[in-house]
């Protein structure tokens, strides 16, 4: 599960370090192609939401399998897209994948390991997206400009079906749970907790992703960086997240609350920072190696919370979780997009910090987080 959390991350934010080669290619904007990353978000919204009801019909091993075998396919049709049309419907695909596998994964996960495992279990699982991070974009931007774009996504396309086949003989038969319906997912927004975490979670993964989405326009426009500065950049960006990841696992368990909060506030005031700083690439990579860090802490500790949060309602809980995350990341990379296209790349970078201090003031000190006691 660890393999495909990588190649779904991998493939999912792969166009972040070839924006500018597929824009070219495919005759299109910056902006416009960032909304590669949209479009796969509003599908995962969608299969998020309905995955638990469908999923409650068969064995959770083959659902996970046929998630994989969607990101499968659709690396292929990326790999061969011959427009932005195709494109688009084979990130549409892509989305499936993302927002059924996350959607389950950390119910999966509560059935796989004893429960006083489960948060190094999830730090183990978030640990795929620090290696996809970390390795995705910096290999990614280089060999780019090495094989094209389309070899890149070439790439993925044999591990994936490594990691089919490594599930088909590792994964136990799961036996559905019962049913659930959509306005059982739905209905948890009634939870006050639950409400203000959508919330939080929204502004986040929004504020991070307006940003993050725009990168490489930032450092080709703004930062002047060349391409291998550009590699070795994302690189420490990525690198970092292994190192946010094992700080958010080890701190989690005291203080998730606080983290919850934190962690946007933090990200907005290193994103200014590294607008502030985009005149000395020595000051960009320090702010890029800080943000990487706290950007991948921040999706492990909302999973910890969804464990503690709605702990009655796991399956439910975990589409509701990724629907909004998925929902975030569509409308913070059209949000960026639609800034870089119409004002400046200055304008992404202050639209997405705006979004992550709000997220901070959404969680306030965590208590509006927390279930009711019964």
């Amino acid at each position: 599960m660890t393999l495909c959390v990588a190649l779904l991350i991998a493939a999912e934010f792969m166009p972040v370090s070839l924006l500018t080669p597929m824009a070219q290619d495919l005759n299109a904007t910056s902006g416009m192609t960032g909304q590669a990353i949209s479009i796969s978000g509003l599908f995962a919204v969608l299969t998020s939401l309905l995955i638990a009801p469908i999923a409650g019909r068969f064995d959770r091993r083959v659902v996970l399998m046929t998630l994989t075998g969607c990101m499968l396919a659709s690396l292929v049709l990326i790999a061969l897209a011959p427009n932005f049309t195709v494109l688009m419907a084979a990130r549409a695909l892509l989305g499936v994948t993302v927002g059924g596998f996350w959607a389950l994964s950390t119910a999966t996960v509560m059935r796989l390991v004893p429960r006083a495992s489960l948060p190094k279990a999830m730090g183990v699982l978030y640990m795929g997206n620090a290696v996809a991070t970390a390795v995705a974009a910096p290999v990614g931007s280089y060999l780019g400009g090495v094989m094209g774009w389309r070899g890149v996504f070439w790439i993925l396309v044999p591990l994936a079906a490594l990691n089919l086949a490594w599930q088909w003989t590792s994964l136990p038969a799961m036996r559905p749970p019962a049913t659930i319906p959509l306005r059982r997912v739905l209905g948890l927004l009634g939870r006050r907790n639950v409400a203000f975490a959508m919330l939080g979670v929204m502004l986040s993964f929004g504020g991070a992703f307006a940003t993050f989405t725009y990168l490489r326009p930032f450092l080709e426009t703004s930062a002047q960086a060349t391409l291998p500065q550009i590699s070795l950049l994302l690189l420490g960006l990525g690198a970092a997240g292994f190192a946010g990841t094992s700080a958010a696992t080890a701190l989690l368990r005291r203080h998730l609350y606080a983290l919850l909060g934190a962690l946007p506030l933090a990200l907005a005031a290193v994103t200014l920072a590294m607008l502030a700083g985009a005149g000395d690439l020595r000051a960009v990579g320090l702010a890029m190696v800080a943000w990487g860090a706290i950007n991948a802490a921040i999706p492990v500790c909302w999973s910890n919370w969804l464990a503690k949060g709605v702990a009655d309602e796991p399956e439910a809980g975990g589409g509701l979780l990724v629907a909004a995350i998925q929902l975030a990341i569509m409308l913070g990379a059209a949000l960026g997009g639609w800034l870089l296209d119409h004002f400046s790349i200055t304008a992404t970078f202050l639209g997405g910090a705006a979004l992550l201090a709000l997220a901070a003031l959404a969680v306030g000190r965590g208590t509006r987080l927390q279930p009711r006691a019964a």
